[in-house]
């Protein structure tokens, strides 16, 4: 059974920066740091490293800009702790299980729209991307969260990501074997590769796939189980060392089982979701015990904007209005990716200044 509603507190600032913080990364400052590192250190060393970081790796492994899309999954389900309580106490089982399906059904739209949509008939619909991802992973974990409590959803995500490490590891993939967790070689490539219609992002595999959905949507209830946590009765001290203690306890588990289950975004492995995972409740613990705890809001002014309108500045960014205004603007700029930044920068200041929020 669900455990007992708990009174939902006043909106979490620190969601709303650190949401902001992981879009900024996405919507062009990633960009604009490894171009100013490339210009103003060539053939430094440890500048390359750095700049390496704001790149995803190849397969294995994992860098800063691979905890980017986990991160906005789990600050999805953080979300989804504070929103479903007030809309099951004011409308209803019925009415939020609707709400929880139409919402993911027009991201899955939107994601296939800013994929491409039918500009290249039905065979070059990409089906499943980021955006369907969101949808669908934070919608299950929603729906699970209706019908389960604190325990039952611990032990969902636990069982998520042990029975996905067990096909992967177990069912036998033709030519390549079980347990093989090489690129095309693996069980979740092999069923895009017969399952998944339209265009993949990988040639007949994609990074966002059908059966990597089912730790993604572990990666939603991690979210939501440290929403509830952080929405709870625990006093604020607490409930900054207990994401710290629990996010480093999953960046350990993750890795300890990176030999067995190797760490790769691109098939979400379920030691990805756990070093993820870990990073997420870090970073949360982190901005919360500055932002909500502290009240510090100095310098970041601009993640509370963008978070404010995340997806709508993302869809935006990926059509290239912000690009078009900015070479309008701006002939040849010495950066263009520092303009086109701040041009998204002062679009979303314009519309948190008028309290537009464009939300789902």
């Amino acid at each position: 059974m669900p455990d007992t509603p708990r009174p939902v507190p006043e909106r979490l600032l620190s969601l709303d920066a650190l949401r902001g913080f992981d879009m900024c990364w996405i919507l062009g400052l990633a960009t604009v740091l490894t171009k100013v590192l490339e210009h103003a250190f060539p053939e430094h060393k440890m500048a390359a490293d750095i700049a390496a970081q704001f790149e995803h790796v190849d397969w294995e492994g994992f860098r800063f800009y691979d905890l980017i899309f986990p991160l906005f999954l789990f600050l999805s389900g953080v979300s989804l702790a504070i929103a479903l309580p007030r809309r099951l106490a004011r409308d209803g089982r019925g009415a939020t299980v609707r709400h929880l399906l139409a919402r993911a059904g027009i991201i899955f739209i939107l994601g296939v729209i800013f994929s491409g949509g039918l500009r290249d008939g039905w065979e070059g619909v990409r089906w499943l991307g980021v955006l369907q991802r969101i949808g669908i992973a934070s919608a299950a974990a929603g729906l699970l969260s209706l019908w389960l409590g604190t325990r039952g959803l611990v032990a969902a995500a636990v069982s998520l990501l042990i029975g996905y490490f067990l096909l992967l590891r177990f069912v036998p993939v033709p030519g390549a074997g079980a347990g093989n967790f090489a690129e095309g070689m693996n069980l979740t490539n092999y069923l895009d590769s017969i399952w998944l219609p339209g265009r993949k992002y990988d040639g007949d595999h994609d990074p966002e796939g059908i059966l990597s959905t089912l730790p993604a949507i572990a990666t939603a209830v991690l979210g939501l189980l440290a929403g509830r946590w952080i929405t709870g009765q625990a006093p604020p001290t607490r409930k900054v060392c207990g994401l710290l203690l629990s996010g480093v306890v999953m960046i350990i588990l993750g890795w300890t089982w990176h030999p067995f289950f190797p760490v790769i975004k691109k098939i979400w492995s379920s030691s990805f979701v756990l070093v993820a995972g870990g990073w997420s409740a870090v970073l949360l613990g982190v901005f919360y015990a500055l932002v909500d705890v502290h009240g510090w809001r100095r310098g970041l002014a601009p993640f509370f904007w963008v978070g404010a309108n995340p997806i709508a500045l993302y869809l935006c960014a990926g059509f290239g209005f912000f690009r078009i205004i900015a070479e309008r603007l701006v002939a040849k700029p010495a950066l263009p990716s520092a303009v086109t930044f701040v041009v998204m920068l002062i679009t979303a200041w314009w519309l948190h200044r008028r309290k537009i929020f464009l939300r789902v």
